[in-house]
Formats: structure tokens, sequence, C-alpha cells
């Protein structure tokens, strides 16, 4: 069985998709601070992703990180 390691942020209702499809996942939640800095990347990879593409569909990603 392989094993992948993300290290993010898990939002969506992800585990529950994984695990209908029959797989199996683990995750964890953060400390404070950590989850802080996930965050934080988080949105400077959704940024990153709007000024490279300049699709205005990306700003909903931002929004989301931002509502989070």
């Amino acid at each position: 069985m392989r094993t992948r390691v993300y290290n993010k942020l898990v939002r969506d209702n992800i585990p529950e998709i994984i695990e209908a499809r029959g797989k199996t996942c683990t995750y964890e939640t953060l400390p404070d601070e950590q989850y802080i800095e996930f965050l934080n990347k988080k949105l400077l990879e959704e940024v990153n992703e709007y000024l490279e593409s300049g699709a205005v569909e990306e700003l909903a990603d931002i929004g989301e990180v931002i509502c989070t």
C-alpha cells in the first residue's frame, strides 16, 4: 500500500471523500500557532495562483482561506 504525505490544510470534507472511496486517511488538529502558519502558506499559494493566472475564479479560493 502506498502512503502519501501532503502536510497541507484539510478542507472541503476531504477526509470524508477519501473514506467514501474506500481509502483511509489520517489527519491531525494543529495547535493555533502552527495552524496560522499553514493558513498563511495556503493564502500565499492561492494569491500566487491568482497572480499567475489572472483567473477571477482564483479569488474565490483566496476568499475561502480568509474566511477559514
